[in-house]
């Protein structure tokens, strides 16, 4: 099974970066529900400014790191190596 174009060994050295997705997707959503400290724009902005680009920096960069791990796996495999 092939789930965003990546092997399940790969998925599985990439759980160390879904798990800390999740918890920011929590706390994005848990602060959306309940704003923490108030409703004002400025610093609800800036709340959700930071979580969000740091949920969508950990997410591009776990994805090129998949690419890489697919990558660097296949050319073990062309080259005859087995670990």
């Amino acid at each position: 099974m092939a789930l965003f174009g990546f092997e399940k060994d790969t998925l599985l050295d990439l759980t160390v970066n879904v798990i800390p997705l999740g918890i920011l997707l929590f706390f994005i959503v848990a602060f959306a529900a309940f704003p923490a400290f108030g409703t004002d724009p400025v610093f609800s902005g800036l709340q959700f400014a930071l979580i969000i680009s740091m949920f969508l920096l950990l997410a591009v960069l776990t994805y090129y790191a998949g690419k890489a791990v697919e990558k660097g796996e296949k050319e073990n495999e062309e080259l005859g190596h087995e670990d």
